[in-house]
């Protein structure tokens, strides 16, 4: 059963799915501490069914939980169209990249790796939370089309051949920054500065699976976004 968001007014609010009731205290207390409402849930069942009550602004989604495991969680959410747009990132003791892309893939903004420091957990948080407010130059009416890649800035939509594909925020960033700027090569860092922000502690590997996951999901078109070994990315039609 999930337990409700505590009160405080006016703050963001996070869902805990996470079976495990010591790593549930810690991650409720710190939260809490931050500001942050929180309500919490010990299995992806009762986990789904808090999301689609409350809508919280993010969720912490375990990936190992009893019953419907984390990455079950995490498509049924996109599925829903009423929690496809819920901020998801993924807690895992899988660190390995078929894990990873996996989860970017069905759809969680970011991941963290089991052990993590508090202040790790909450430079994650902030970033995916502050990647989902509208930046000063975003244009309402902006498009973006490349050849059979179409991106509306203003709904956060993608075409590819005319059909629409699921993108996270994270990936919806990063293709919408690079083709902005095609034809530029820019290294990891300046990807991580230009999609999370300067301020915001997170490893440059991160960019490595979303081009991946995106790669997969732009299909035949995976290809345009081009690896220049030993620096970083670029896209160019090829």
């Amino acid at each position: 059963m999930a337990n409700p968001m505590s009160t405080a007014t006016g703050a963001q609010r996070i869902l805990i799915i996470e079976d495990e009731p010591d790593i549930t205290e810690v991650l409720k207390y710190n939260l809490e501490k931050n500001h942050y409402q929180v309500a919490t849930a010990g299995t992806g069942e009762d986990g789904l069914a808090a999301a689609r009550d409350t809508l919280p602004d993010l969720v912490l989604l375990d990936l190992m939980l009893p019953g419907i495991d984390g990455l079950e969680v995490c498509r049924k959410i996109r599925e829903d169209p009423r929690t496809r747009d819920l901020l998801v990132i993924m807690l895992t003791a899988k660190g390995t990249e078929a894990d990873v892309v996996v989860g970017l893939t069905l759809g969680a903004d970011d991941y963290i790796v089991k052990p993590f420091s508090t202040s790790e957990l909450m430079a994650r948080i902030k970033a995916v939370l502050r990647r989902a407010e509208p930046r000063e130059g975003d244009s309402d009416d902006e498009a973006i089309k490349v050849g059979p890649l179409a991106i509306d800035l203003r709904k956060h939509e993608v075409r590819v051949d005319g059909k629409p594909i699921e993108l996270t925020l994270s990936e919806f960033k990063l293709l919408s920054f690079l083709i902005k700027k095609k034809g530029r090569v820019f290294t990891r860092d300046q990807l991580l500065d230009a999609v999370v922000g300067p301020d915001v502690f997170v490893t440059a590997r991160n960019i490595d699976v979303h081009v991946a996951a995106l790669r997969k999901k732009l299909g035949k078109y995976g290809s345009w976004i081009v690896t220049v070994r030993g620096v970083g990315y670029r896209f160019e039609e090829v």
